[in-house]
């Protein structure tokens, strides 16, 4: 599919031109002759599959990377930039999907440490504030960034990048943290960047806001532009099906009776050993067997710590957590694992994954229990690498083979991987903190299928995600935390996503709202 031209009006010289982009890594080609162009004032969607070559391309924009062939022109001008102190003096700002943020310092700080020659502090902070209140993104500049929530700190970010007067601004999955109110005023504001003439290149796994949002999409399927189109021209699932070149399989429509009881919470109160973490106050919970339970929150409420508590990493006080019946409050991590209580955490490498271990000593690490994968203090080598293998088959993870090492997958890889390992070991209870967070859309439909199936076949499940449309998809009951405090569960459906939003953000009304809609599992 290919559009030819540009939405906002007659044709112009662009604003960067990429030409005949090529990058190889040893056995892999991760940009293969890409070509397109961006306009000034154009937001312009970068799609594709994880491990399509996003990333490689806009590290090569940025200086990250060097490619093997192809040319760049920004402004009329060759461009090769070396480093991306040179991407930015020559106007390419980059917002990350991980913050680059030091919690102890304030605002002015951390702007001024990626400056290569801040001013004095107090014009430093002046700009802030007057560039903060022309884009509509609110923030003091004085303020400790560790008492920022997640959208207050992605202001932080760009306001970095336009203090430098971006011609072009690179947005890395900008919303996946943000409430739906905080999605609205970042569109507002990359809007008000597009009339300025900034170009705007945005990558989001989230299709119905590139619909929304952007005037052109360049699609990328292997290395390869498979696809341009106008995106409020295709549908969400037609975009897909551009990604992966195939057809997309409807989302299954569950009916589920609970069970018996799988997990019970009562008053758990738990104190943070991060200084910027939150307390956890007073949550309680039942989830059944056969039952998906959707956590919805802002990042940076108690999701972290709620995990730990329910994976044994923080013990918590007696009497507080039952699997099925039996009081596990006390229990190790790998005695509940034992049990059949298993968690997947939302950091892949480090928490979840060793990334420097293979992907058969990471199926090892928490696979050992539960599948007997030792015997007498020895590793069973090749009863490990089938299970490894059985993941990587039954979860199409796009990789050599199980000696891989965890850290070379892409990141949507690596967390099919990680959600594979633990469905496969048949839990009771399975807790698992945003599934398919920077997946792409095939996989992200893999993963959430197997978390309906894993709870048709009897398991309660817990998901924890800021994801509102995939909570609405998969979960029967939902709660919001906010706070460290959980609201009382309520049937999908019986509240407005935008509903939702308001109360992640803290707005008690709706709080009260929802506990008058609570219902017995």
């Amino acid at each position: 599919m290919q559009c030819d031209g540009f939405a906002k009006g007659p044709r112009v010289t662009p604003l960067l031109s990429i030409n005949g982009i090529t990058k190889a890594y040893p056995g892999v080609v991760a940009n293969d002759d890409v070509s397109f162009t961006l306009m000034p004032g154009e937001i312009h969607a970068l799609l594709g599959e994880n491990g399509a070559g996003k990333s490689t391309l806009v590290k090569t924009i940025y200086g990250l990377v060097r490619p093997d062939a192809g040319s760049m022109m920004l402004g009329g001008k060759a461009f090769q930039p070396s480093n991306p102190q040179a991407a930015r003096a020559a106007g390419i700002g980059m917002v990350f999907q991980h913050f680059s943020l030091f919690e102890a310092m304030s605002v002015a700080e951390n702007i001024a440490l990626g400056m290569t020659s801040p001013p004095d502090r107090r014009e430093l902070s002046r700009s802030i504030s007057e560039t903060s209140a022309r884009y509509g993104l609110e923030v003091d500049p004085f303020r400790q960034v560790g008492d920022l929530s997640v959208g207050e700190r992605q202001r932080v970010e760009i306001i970095r990048c336009l203090l430098q007067q971006p011609r072009v601004l690179i947005m890395d999955e900008p919303t996946s943290v943000l409430t739906p109110q905080e999605v609205w005023t970042l569109f507002e504001t990359l809007r008000q960047l597009s009339a300025e003439g900034v170009a705007i290149l945005y990558i989001s796994h989230k299709l119905e806001e590139i619909r929304a949002l952007c005037d052109r999409a360049t699609i990328l399927r292997g290395g390869k532009v498979v696809a341009s189109c106008t995106p409020v021209e295709e549908t969400a699932q037609s975009l897909a099906e551009m990604m992966i070149g195939q057809s997309m399989a409807a989302p299954a429509v569950h009916n589920r009776t609970p069970g018996d009881l799988a997990l019970d919470v009562q008053s758990l109160n738990v104190k943070s050993d991060d200084p910027f973490g939150v307390d956890l106050k007073d949550i309680s919970f039942s989830l059944m067997s056969g039952q998906i339970l959707g956590v919805a929150g802002v990042a940076g409420n108690g999701q972290d710590e709620l995990m730990l508590a329910l994976s044994g990493e923080t013990l918590v006080t007696p009497e507080t957590l039952f699997l099925g019946r039996r009081d596990i409050s006390v229990a190790r991590p790998n005695e509940r694992r034992v049990s059949g209580l298993l968690c997947a955490p939302e950091e892949r490498l480090g928490h979840a994954a060793a990334p420097a271990m293979s992907l058969t000593d990471n199926a090892f690490l928490t696979g050992n229990a539960r599948e007997r994968l030792s015997w007498n203090g020895f590793i069973k080598s090749q009863v490990t690498s089938n299970f490894a293998r059985a993941i990587i088959a039954g979860f199409d993870v796009r990789t050599p083979g199980p000696t891989a090492l965890a850290g070379s997958l892409s990141g949507g890889n690596l967390q099919k991987f990680l959600m594979g390992r633990e469905i496969m070991q048949r839990p009771r209870v399975l807790v698992v903190n945003q599934p398919t967070w920077g997946v792409d859309a095939k996989a992200a439909g893999d993963i959430r299928r197997a978390l309906s199936t894993l709870a048709d076949e009897g398991a309660g499940v817990i998901v924890i995600s800021q994801d509102l449309d995939e909570l609405m998809e998969v979960a029967d009951v939902f709660s919001v935390i906010a706070g460290g405090r959980l609201s009382e569960p309520v049937k999908t459906g019986s509240i407005s996503i935008e509903e939702i939003g308001l109360m992640m953000g803290g707005d008690a009304s709706v709080t009260q709202q929802m506990e008058a809609l609570h219902v017995d599992p």
